[in-house]
């Protein structure tokens, strides 16, 4: 055998070894594309349980969305009248608070002039005598009131 000869066998054998990987190459090929193909069958399937629940969660989502709707049409009117609740108290605090910051005001003046003129301990005297006598009229009316309940 030349050398010509043992080169062809060479590449034979080598065209062989080849060919085997090959044939074990697309065999493995074959039984992915096998796999493939049976999860392909079952897609359509599948797919329609799943577009099934989607229009089932989509008419639930629906119907929960006209039923927060109609809630919130029967709400609005009672947080209307929350809101203007609200705004009044707001305005009747605000006036209140002014009259108060007038009121403080005025009293600190009416303190202020006290002081200048050192006439506090009159305004207390003043002011003890017309309690005595409120309570003086007020004993008066309690001892009268029960003694006409006396003459009945």
């Amino acid at each position: 055998m030349d050398l010509l000869g043992i080169g062809v066998l060479i590449a034979a054998i080598a065209f062989c070894v080849l060919v085997i990987f090959l044939i074990r190459a697309l065999n493995n090929l074959s039984s992915v594309l096998a796999g493939v193909d049976k999860t392909v069958e079952k897609l359509p399937d599948q797919l329609d349980d799943v577009m099934q629940q989607s229009s089932q969660v989509i008419e639930n989502g629906n119907q929960t969305l006209t039923d927060l709707n109609e809630k919130m049409q029967a709400l609005t009117p009672l947080f209307y009248m929350v809101g203007d609740a609200g705004e009044a108290s707001r305005k009747f605090s605000s006036s209140l608070a002014d009259f108060t910051v007038s009121l403080k005001k005025n009293t600190n003046e009416g303190k202020e002039a006290a002081q200048k003129k050192d006439l506090g301990g009159i305004y207390g005297m003043l002011a003890f005598i017309y309690y005595l006598t409120q309570k003086r009229k007020a004993w008066k009316e309690a001892k009268e009131g029960s003694g006409t309940n006396n003459e009945n």
